[in-house]
């Protein structure tokens, strides 16, 4: 088990040079209808009509930069007890510091409570998921939350040049939305009442 702490000016630095080289590179890619692979087309939904503001590099600096982490053969048990200690829903697998999954309180629920299975006696790599989403931090957090709701995908790793910044959750996101409705709302408000010159 690990953690790895970015502060803000650390993010910055490994995107702006992802950026500057143009090797960064994030698969399945995000679009404006949402996060799909090359071959997947989706049709248009009512979630993109949302036009929520914001990047998942701005979502992520207001958070603490901790990441939370578990090697492959560290047990079940010792990843369910981290992400009640820390109160977080998914640790990234990692392996030679290169991101090889993700272990969720989903995953332990369907894969050993539903199984009988002993999480003291099972690994983690026996029931990560493997077959990953990332994101990149300039894409918007309005995509991000279309993918999520779509796929019912909970936590997305942010990765620049295969390394992970941090762990978006939906719950992340669906804060940012209230508070920019919020945000929103006080404006208009202040505007009704004349709190703005004309």
């Amino acid at each position: 088990m690990d953690k790895r702490v970015f502060t803000a000016t650390e993010r910055r630095r490994y995107i702006n040079a992802s950026s500057a080289s143009g090797a960064t590179k994030v698969l399945p890619r995000i679009t404006r209808t949402g996060i799909y692979g090359p071959s997947e087309q989706k049709a248009a939904s009512p979630l993109h009509i949302m036009n929520v503001t914001g990047t998942i590099e701005a979502l992520l600096n207001q958070k603490s930069g901790e990441v939370w982490s578990v090697t492959p053969d560290a047990t079940v048990y010792e990843a369910v007890a981290l992400m009640a200690e820390k109160n977080v829903g998914a640790l990234v697998v990692l392996e030679a510091e290169q991101l090889v999954g993700i272990i969720s309180e989903r995953d332990y629920t369907r894969k050993i409570m539903l199984h009988g299975k002993r999480s003291r006696e099972t690994l983690v790599r026996e029931i990560m998921s493997t077959e990953l989403k990332t994101v990149n931090p300039k894409e918007g957090v309005d995509d991000c939350l279309v993918f999520m709701t779509e796929k019912r995908v909970r936590h997305l790793p942010v990765v620049v040049d295969g390394k992970v910044l941090g762990v978006i959750s939906i719950g992340d996101l669906v804060k940012h939305v209230i508070s920019v409705q919020n945000a929103t709302l006080d404006h208009l408000e202040r505007y009704i009442s004349g709190g703005y010159a004309s």
